[in-house]
């Protein structure tokens, strides 16, 4: 009776070798797909977010009124944080005693050193997940690979040993052993995808983050408070000590 092949005879036939491969691509794909749903999720959770704390920003009369938003609202995105982190080093230089050398510095120098830390905070977080979906597009295609030329091995022993080298005893083992290369692309194909679609979204998150780190370093410091918060041109002075935070962040 003439054998059926296929990918659930290759599945049934597969050695030890060949599941320790498929475990490892079932593993990158779960992973992927995990990262893939929650960063999605986290991306449309953050940029909601957003607009309601942009909103409260360019509206707040002051400083007070915009700690309260965040203390109620919680700083679980960038921008909220980054303004959290600002206040609360306002709050740490207006008690300052003097004898902690951090508190030797200008305010403005310290204001700005606190922005690059929560900048630095969130970037860490936001690459999250980054290093295990490259690893995946790199590895996920040489582990299918190897799948393949250790299934074409045991298929050429196999008929070796039988003596029968016909084509069609030939071809059929070798095109079952090149599924596990399909799913090994299958499984690298969506992580390429996903990386590079969280590298553009926060490459774009960080430089909005820095432009937003002006215009929180000028409310905080200028003190106004009555005029909804803009950006404004560069101006023929010097920039203020938070352009260093930008071009260190960058």
């Amino acid at each position: 009776m003439e054998q059926t092949l296929g990918i659930a005879h290759f599945l049934s036939h597969v050695d030890g070798v060949g599941r320790f491969l498929l475990v490892i691509l079932l593993a990158m794909s779960l992973a992927t797909w995990y990262l893939i749903a929650t960063k999605t999720l986290s991306s449309w959770r953050m940029a909601r977010q957003r607009r309601q704390f942009m909103a409260v920003f360019q509206q707040a009369q002051g400083l007070e009124e915009l700690g309260d938003f965040v203390r109620a609202r919680g700083a679980d995105e960038p921008f909220s944080n980054l303004t959290a982190q600002g206040l609360a080093a306002a709050q740490q230089y207006a008690a300052r005693t003097g004898q902690r050398l951090i508190e030797s510095v200008p305010p403005d120098e310290f204001l700005t050193r606190a922005l690059r830390r929560a900048i630095e905070q969130d970037t860490a977080r936001l690459e999250y997940g980054q290093t295990l979906l490259a690893s995946v597009a790199s590895a996920a295609p040489f582990v299918g690979l190897f799948g393949t030329v250790w299934g074409i091995y045991h298929a050429l022993l196999a008929i070796g040993m039988s003596g029968q080298a016909s084509l069609d005893k030939v071809a059929g083992p070798v095109g079952e052993a090149l599924i596990m290369t399909a799913l090994g692309l299958a499984v690298a194909i969506p992580a390429v995808l996903a990386y590079n679609a969280v590298a553009r979204s926060n490459r774009l998150l960080l430089a909005a983050l820095d432009g937003f780190a002006h215009d929180l370093f000028a409310f905080m410091s200028t003190g106004i408070r009555s005029t909804p918060a803009r950006r404004e041109p560069t101006p023929a002075h010097p920039a203020p000590p938070v352009s260093r935070l930008i071009e260190e962040s960058a």
